[in-house]
């Protein structure tokens, strides 16, 4: 995800270009430090703080309700990343369950789509492969329904074009029909998502949007406002993918974001390990890690070793954010 794609996917203040005009479709100050999120009393804290939704809520965020369970436990969340349809339909769904099984709070399934522009290549890759198999929209909610029915809330995350093809409610109560929690969607700024708003409000859906660095506070706020379920924080300025140390920006934006609203945040773009994911434990709420699943799957030699190395990063991951760095 370039650093254009980032500050216009945060808000169209940054001066791109809408979804209906374009092919596809995301520092601050650094946190004072005194009371770290990651230690126990202070993330116990924050679970009594967390707030289910920055706008009406017609039903409990089964998402929120994950974040407040892990902030009870004095830990931040774990939200895994799959594609639907890679290495295959069953497998992706296989590998996504195995995920939540091994630690994770809430997935993403992600709806693969032709046009990838905010992907980094692993996830490029993964696509293009899914879609060669013939992935369609109906597999990716057999995927939700899949890993929805082992007991993880279960959303997708999509470029906009795709939902819009579908027809918007359409899509939402299809969405809500196979268990699904809600959807991310990086390339929909909250102006042009009227149609969504509505439609999730009509099914129980939660609404997540990203902010980025870049972000000014007025566009924060402006984001936060129409989120439920979490904010999904951009940490790094450039494509999705795992990164050797995540952006030092994000602590900020963590803080800035926590100014606007009592949503959970997570952060995305770039954990790979446990040690990282102790690391941004230490300062958020949630999180987010796909890339690093996808590569164990790219690498594997067969789907059972797949699923083997799944699950023992996300078992890893796992003992990252219950443990923060110090």
């Amino acid at each position: 995800m370039s650093a254009a794609h980032i500050a216009g996917e945060a808000g169209r203040a940054e001066g791109v270009s809408p979804p209906s005009q374009r092919s596809a479709g995301t520092g601050g100050s650094s946190p004072d430090g005194s009371a770290r999120v990651g230690a126990p009393e202070a993330r116990s804290r924050r679970a009594g703080q967390l707030g289910g939704s920055g706008g009406s809520s017609p039903r409990v965020s089964r998402v929120s309700v994950a974040f407040e369970k892990a902030a009870a436990g004095g830990r931040a969340a774990l939200v895994g990343y799959l594609p639907a349809g890679f290495p295959s339909v069953a497998g992706a769904a296989e590998a996504a369950v195995a995920i939540a099984q091994a630690g994770a709070d809430v997935i993403e399934i992600g709806l693969p789509y032709s046009d990838p522009l905010m992907d980094g290549p692993v996830i490029q890759e993964a696509t293009h492969r899914a879609l060669a198999g013939g992935t369609h929209v109906s597999d990716v909610l057999r995927t939700v329904e899949t890993v929805a029915a082992a007991g993880v809330p279960t959303l997708v995350m999509t470029y906009w074009n795709p939902v819009d093809h579908y027809g918007v409610s359409a899509f939402a109560r299809d969405l809500a029909a196979a268990g699904g929690a809600g959807l991310i969607t990086p390339d929909l700024p909250p102006e042009e998502a009227g149609d969504w708003l509505e439609a999730a409000d009509d099914c129980g859906l939660d609404r997540v949007f990203l902010v980025a660095p870049s972000s000014s506070d007025a566009r924060i706020a402006r984001i936060t406002a129409d989120c439920r379920g979490f904010v999904y924080a951009a940490s790094l300025m450039g494509t999705t993918g795992a990164r050797e140390s995540v952006g030092a920006a994000a602590a900020g934006l963590v803080s800035r974001v926590r100014d606007a609203t009592s949503l959970p945040v997570a952060v995305g773009l770039g954990v790979r390990d446990g040690f990282q994911a102790a690391e941004v434990a230490g300062f958020a709420d949630g999180v987010i890690v796909g890339s690093a699943f996808v590569q164990r799957l790219l690498a594997a030699p067969d789907a059972q070793a797949g699923l083997d190395s799944v699950r023992d990063l996300a078992a890893e991951l796992a003992a990252g954010v219950r443990g923060p760095a110090r």
